[in-house]
């Protein structure tokens, strides 16, 4: 009986030491996992991670509304979690709340700017994305007119809108982008009343930011070329869904939890700790699915239509795979190099800068091109 005591408590203390052994990430999704948009992306960063990682432990709460964080972070932090993650830019301040509120726990927050000793941030922004996909709808585009189904209008949105502008008008200098706001990052039916209102408007490619396939299926049932967002979308439109914005958030669920666990990220420095992700390092790509940068059904068209770049013409296809490979590389092109005045003609961006990470992060203009209301806009 003793030998059976004894062999008790050794497993007893070996699979306590192996719990005390593991970091507990938690993450709060905006949306349902189901989405096929960002808070899928997210998990299936999450899956990758704990595969990847066999010292990790996670857990989720999906579909949290923006506002309502707040219990799912005292319930996470009641779970013994040592890292929360919130993927909503509408979690920010609850999150900084929280962070104060909870200093031995570390937080990271997805597409937000503030920060705390252990509160940090991080993106896998597409803005490098939306300026090839605008340049590739401009060359497609029939009558010039594009049109984009937007969530919400936060910095996010005005900087991905306005690069696909500025892309799509490096093209065609007098192309459009037609906004129609639906106030949700997930609403099926919202998107596709939205989308079927843009091409009744005579607006002839689509791109948006909406966590379902809804729009592309709206524009493949009409015939229109679309770009699909966050999630490989080439399978719910083969024929029309041209390329898009892909996301790889493992590339920093893994770097940072890595970090976390040897000690470089801790409790005290997380407010210097800000991924800003881009083309170069892989957490996004452009495709219509992983691997597939551009669908092969639209090259010849992007192969045949023009452009002037530094008073020669060349192809749009080409110009598109080379910026891809310099943008992939790190290089010098950035979408945001000035000089760039707004729709109001007021200058944003002097010659011979760019747009830094805080600039973008608290971009309220656009750019030229884009029509339609945009809230919080300034006017000087």
């Amino acid at each position: 009986m003793k030998k059976i005591a004894l062999t008790a408590l050794a497993l007893a203390l070996t699979t306590s030491a192996h719990a005390q052994d593991k970091l507990k990430a938690c993450f709060v999704y905006v949306g349902p996992v189901g989405d096929i948009g960002w808070s899928y992306a997210h998990d299936e960063a999450r899956k990758k991670a704990e595969k990847a990682l066999p010292w990790l432990e996670t857990k989720y709460v999906e579909s949290v509304p923006e506002g309502q964080a707040m219990p799912v972070i005292d319930r996470f932090a009641k779970d013994n979690c040592k890292v929360i993650f919130t993927t909503s830019f509408g979690f920010m301040d609850q999150t900084l709340e929280a962070a104060k509120k909870y200093p031995k726990i570390m937080f990271m927050h997805a597409s937000g700017f503030k920060r705390a000793p252990n509160m940090g941030t991080y993106m896998a922004d597409f803005y490098q994305l939306y300026y090839l996909n605008g340049m590739m709808a401009a060359a497609l585009s029939k009558t010039g007119k594009l049109g984009y189904v937007g969530a919400f209008p936060v910095p996010e949105l005005k900087r991905h809108i306005s690069a696909f502008a500025l892309g799509a008008r490096a093209v065609n200098p007098k192309a459009t982008v037609s906004v129609k706001w639906i106030n949700a990052w997930f609403d099926p039916n919202k998107a596709r009343e939205a989308a079927e209102a843009l091409i009744s408007e005579g607006n002839d490619v689509l791109a948006f930011t909406e966590d379902s396939a809804t729009v592309v299926q709206t524009a493949a049932a009409k015939k229109i070329p679309s770009f699909a967002h966050y999630s490989p979308m080439y399978k719910f439109a083969p024929d029309y869904v041209v390329s898009g914005q892909l996301v790889h958030w493992d590339k920093i669920y893994i770097d940072f939890l890595t970090k976390v666990k040897n000690g470089t990220y801790k409790i005290g420095n997380l407010n210097k700790v800000d991924y800003w992700s881009l083309m170069r390092g892989g957490a996004v790509e452009l495709g219509a699915q992983d691997g597939m940068a551009i669908n092969p059904k639209w090259v010849p068209q992007l192969k045949a239509a023009r452009m002037t770049v530094n008073g020669k013409q060349v192809s749009v296809y080409d110009r598109v795979m080379q910026l891809k490979a310099e943008m992939e590389k790190g290089g010098k092109f950035d979408p945001f190099t000035g000089p760039i005045k707004d729709r109001n003609g007021v200058l944003r961006v002097p010659a011979g800068k760019v747009m830094s990470v805080a600039d973008l992060n608290n971009m309220a203009w656009v750019a030229p091109g884009v029509t339609g209301q945009i809230a919080d806009e300034p006017k000087k």
